[in-house]
This record gives structure tokens, sequence and C-alpha cells, in this order.
């Protein structure tokens, strides 16, 4: 199981900590760094926001190895021929490194607060389907495609340069919904992405996933699976206690969340492991402690395979 970072950009994030988090990332031995694509946080008070594509396109120059993307990038406020454009452009930059995370939007206050329409559950998922069916087409397509949805419209369009992934950026799919998410997945994924499960919710999501895949006539193999889970860790138990703030740790590990120090993050890194996960994303909310993100992958990460 291959261990990345994840960040919320909405979390305050700015070029002194992006470019701070990018190079602990890539030279302390991660697999990848992805970071959520909002115009700011669910909840007053507001904080630096710095814009994923913009933030993306720096990453992929002043890296040579992680794998990184979006966490997810809302259909609700990106076009997708412009996020098809944006994807393939930053892709090849970073010679094929970039994994496209897609999803329909959930968050309210930046829609009503920055003019976008979210639109209600079943509407918005149809939305976000056109849009994973244009990118898709766009990256995939020599010639140009014409489309007429009820959301989206194109006529004779193509994406050039044409990227150099064969079929594009791989795109991820992220969310635990069955009934929405999961024929999305199977439809256009080449990578499912869980949200805050346990292990042993996430075997059963994993079930759930395969057997969609055989009744569609596909192998689940051929769709990679990982998890993006909180991960409260500290480098002792004062720093710990500190940064629990008075959460009761047993009800967060029942939530999905990691919480501990070396020892005991690691024995739950290994529960997840056994689940035939292919990646972990472990969301990393301090954007200001890289001394604690360094002294993991000086005690955890050299016991995975990620490390």
């Amino acid at each position: 199981m291959k261990i990345s970072i994840m960040i919320e950009g909405q979390n305050g994030l700015n070029w002194t900590n992006w470019k701070k988090i990018i190079d602990t990332v890539e030279n302390y031995g991660f697999y990848g760094l992805y970071r959520s694509d909002h115009f700011t946080s669910a909840n007053p008070p507001d904080k630096d926001s710095l814009e994923l594509w913009t933030s993306l396109t720096y990453l992929a120059t002043m890296t040579n190895r992680i794998k990184f993307g979006s966490l997810v990038s809302p259909i609700s406020f990106r076009n997708p021929t412009l996020t098809a454009r944006m994807a393939a452009a930053v892709d090849d930059l970073s010679t094929g490194r970039l994994k496209l995370g897609l999803g329909a939007g959930w968050q309210d206050r930046e829609h009503k607060n920055f003019g976008f329409d979210l639109l209600d559950f079943k509407e918005r998922f149809l939305r976000f389907e056109e849009g994973l069916l244009i990118i898709s087409n766009l990256f995939r397509s020599n010639a140009p495609i014409t489309f007429n949805g009820k959301f989206f419209h194109l006529k004779d369009a193509i994406l050039l340069p044409r990227p150099n992934r064969k079929e594009g950026p791989e795109i991820l799919i992220g969310g635990n919904g069955e009934k929405y998410t999961f024929p999305l997945v199977v439809k256009f994924a080449r990578e499912w992405n869980a949200i805050f499960l346990t292990p042993a919710k996430f075997r059963e999501k994993n079930k759930a996933v395969d057997e969609l895949l055989v009744t569609k006539g596909r192998e689940p193999a051929e769709i990679r699976r990982s998890l993006m889970t909180n991960l409260t860790y500290g480098q002792n138990q004062e720093q710990l206690q500190k940064k629990l703030n008075g959460r009761d740790p047993k009800e967060m590990a029942q939530r999905g969340i990691i919480v501990g120090l070396a020892d005991k993050v690691t024995d739950k890194l290994h529960e997840y492991q056994n689940t035939g996960l292919d990646e972990i994303m472990l969301q990393w909310i301090d954007l200001e402690d890289m001394d604690s993100l360094i002294h993991f992958s000086e005690t955890v990460l050299p016991k995975f395979n990620g490390g």
C-alpha cells in the first residue's frame, strides 16, 4: 500500500506553505500529494485558498517523482472542457504523473458565495455524468466531438495538442455512494477513492464495487482502490493531546480517522493495507507542521511499500 498526503486547500494554503509541503512530500519518500479544490470552507472564518490548477502547475514543474492531483475537482464550478484542457497540459508537463480526481460538488456555502448553482442531488449527478463523458471523450478522441446535453453543449470540439498519454490523464472518482457514485466509477474511472471509512467498512464498499464491475462484464482489477482519511498524528503524547483538543480518539476512529503516535498509527495502516488498498491519502490538516510530517516519514513510512 502506497502512502500519500492530502491537504485541504481552503484551510490556509498559500504559496509559502505550499512550497514547503511540496518539498517535504517529494524529498521524504511519500508516494503522492493531493489537494482539495474549494474556494472557501463550509463555515467561516475564510482562510487562504490557493487556486487548484495554478498550484498543480507549479508542483508539476518543481517535482520529479511524486504522483499528484485533485481530490476532487467539482464539475459544479469547473467547466469540463476547461478542466480537460488544464489537466492534459499539466499531465504532459509532469510527464504523466497527474491523477484527475473529479466530483459532482457538495459544499453549499462556496457555491452561494461565488455564484455557482449546486443543484439538487439527482440533477447534480446528471451534470456530473455529462462532464465525465465530455472529459473522457476529449481525452480519447483524435477527431472533433459534438455533444448536446442538458447542461453542456459542444460542436466540433477537439483537445489540441493531443495528450501525451494515449487516453489522457487517469480519472479518479471519489465517494462512497452506491446509488450514484459507484455506477460512474465503473463507467468512467481508472481509480475509486473511498472517503473516511474504517477498514471493515471499506471492505463492504469495496465488495460492492467488485460486484458492480462483474455485472458490467469488467474485471475488478481494472479499477485501482484508494482511500482518503484524516491523520491526527503526534510525535509524542503531549503534542497528540494538543492536536486532539478534547476530541475522543475512540469516536474519531469509529469514523475512520487514524489517530495516535507512530506505533498505533503503523498498526492501523497495516489494517488498511490488509484490505487490499492500493494507496491511502492521509489528510494533513496543519499546513504549518512540517516537523511532524517529517517525523512520520522517518518513523512510520519506511514500514510500508510506499516509503
